[in-house]
């Protein structure tokens, strides 16, 4: 696959990814190496103008040529049937511009497709305007209501580190529903949008009803995001790229009529229940999940474990078995069949990572890492950072407070649920939560009161695409995923008819 080309379509990119921009050329750099593997054209202000434009008289034609769902579904269900074909092939080209290990990238498509197969096999419902009206039946009188008319052009802006995951919760839904989409890539992974609108024209769709656009930073976007052909915004990333977007529409006028999903940061903790004294096994079977559900893809996920508390009868033993657990890690080369640990996205990330881990060590954590050949011997040409365990953790530590977007697990120990549950929710963010117990009904009830969006028991970082998927506090709004992650890309309608009087 040829990765030297220059885009000719207009194109983006976010703020916080391994790249360089001017106001002409976005250049993607490995992770692996730190060099030069792609560039694209950043589109011109009058290039991004144009969008909104395009997209809205695409969508007038496409409410013509495919008035109906069943019209759409064939155009989607060809395209996952053309991204299974080439699962391979883009694993690879993923591998390379983010830095997952190779093992792991075509799970991320393989899930893509049965995350997008499961909205479009619940779309017929989902979308029906049968929809039952509770209330008193008067005669002379029929009301009901409508959710199968479009919201119009929708633009969803992505981020790197799970592109095609995170992509599929918006675009699936918002096409089945009949809307216009712009895609906004980040410019680490910037194929991703030509591949997805590529295989769209392929599986029949017509063109100009899914575009995208590469651009430098956020306020490129300032003509997209203020056009009023703009109706509705996903954005997916950081805090501090979701402010930055809805601040560019409230600042444009466009608060009240153009709606804003965020998907934005996490400190997903996770909690370790005293019922596992005395049971080795029951301890080793927590660490090894605990551990995979924090530094898997480096721990760069918006769901990650970042932060876990354990109840002082097991923290010992806990922390022993992390240790047994990070001792047979595999870090290196994400290139190869063996590594489960790549590099981190950018040098920037690293420095962030680390200054952490400093941080808490100063202020009296403990580097628990244990000896590992391959933690000792990371190439430096590359973003590596292997794993670190840190116990002694207190909510004085940036690392128990701020996202740290890293294979980092610090351990802090607690006195009783009680004190569990405070802590968990002493945090700005409430993406999910997990609790981990031999009493699962137990574990059930203090879910409860854990301010997250997604609760699990004796699991973690697991979107379900039949469940919501939303953040609570400062990790977002707006939902996607299940049912209700259609409602935000259709207009609902009350309709009232009265007979008239003879």
């Amino acid at each position: 696959m040829t990765h030297d080309k220059t885009s000719t379509q207009p194109t983006s990119g976010d703020t916080t990814s391994s790249t360089s921009s001017s106001s002409e050329t976005i250049t993607t750099i490995s992770p692996s190496t730190n060099k030069s593997i792609l560039t694209r054209t950043s589109a011109t202000p009058s290039e991004v103008s144009k969008l909104p434009t395009t997209a809205r008289n695409a969508y007038r034609s496409f409410r013509q040529s495919h008035p109906t769902l069943q019209s759409r579904l064939p155009i989607l269900r060809k395209f996952l049937d053309l991204l299974t074909d080439r699962t391979d092939e883009l694993a690879s080209e993923l591998t390379e511009q983010m830095g997952r290990p190779i093992s792991y990238t075509p799970v991320e498509i393989k899930t893509a497709i049965k995350r997008a197969g499961y909205l479009v096999n619940i779309a017929p419902e989902v979308l029906s305007d049968n929809i039952p009206v509770l209330g008193e039946v008067e005669s002379g009188f029929k009301r009901y209501l409508q959710r199968s008319h479009p919201l119009g052009v929708v633009l969803v802006i992505f981020a790197w580190n799970y592109p095609y995951l995170i992509l599929v919760n918006s675009l699936i839904p918002a096409l089945l529903a009949g809307n216009a989409i712009i895609l906004k890539p980040s410019p680490q992974t910037p194929t991703i949008a030509e591949h997805v609108v590529d295989m769209l024209h392929e599986a029949g769709l017509p063109k100009g009803v899914v575009q995208y656009v590469h651009v430098g930073k956020v306020e490129d976007l300032k003509p997209l995001v203020q056009s009023v052909d703009v109706d509705h915004i996903c954005f997916t990333g950081s805090v501090a790229g979701g402010t930055a977007v809805q601040k560019l529409v409230i600042e444009g006028g466009k608060g009240i009529r153009c709606g804003v999903g965020l998907e934005l940061g996490g400190k997903d903790p996770a909690y370790v229940r005293e019922d596992f004294a005395g049971d080795e096994k029951g301890i080793k079977w927590a660490a090894e999940e605990i551990i995979d559900g924090a530094i898997f893809n480096s721990g760069q996920s918006c769901c990650s474990i970042e932060r876990v508390y354990v109840h002082e009868k097991v923290y010992d033993q806990f922390v022993k078995q992390c240790k047994k657990v990070l001792e047979a890690y595999r870090v290196g080369d994400p290139s190869k069949k063996e590594t489960q640990i790549g590099p981190v996205v950018s040098k920037r990330a690293k420095e962030m990572i680390l200054k952490q881990v400093d941080d808490a060590v100063k202020k009296g954590a403990k580097d628990e890492t244990p000896a590992n050949k391959t933690f000792a011997n990371l190439d430096p040409a590359g973003n590596y950072v292997a794993p670190v365990l840190l116990s002694n953790v207190t909510h004085k530590m940036d690392v128990m407070m701020d996202e740290t977007f890293g294979p980092v697990l610090p351990v802090q120990k607690v006195g009783s649920d009680e004190e569990a549950i405070t802590l968990m929710n002493d945090s700005q963010f409430g993406l999910t939560a997990s609790v981990w117990t031999k009493d699962a009904a137990k574990g059930e009830e203090l879910i409860q009161h854990i301010e997250a969006g997604t609760v699990f028991v004796n699991r973690a970082d697991f979107p379900s695409p039949d469940l919501a998927w939303t953040g609570w506090k400062d990790s977002g709004k707006g939902v996607t995923l299940s049912r209700f992650g259609f409602e935000q890309f259709v207009r609902v309608r009350s309709v009232h008819v009265k007979s008239y009087p003879n």
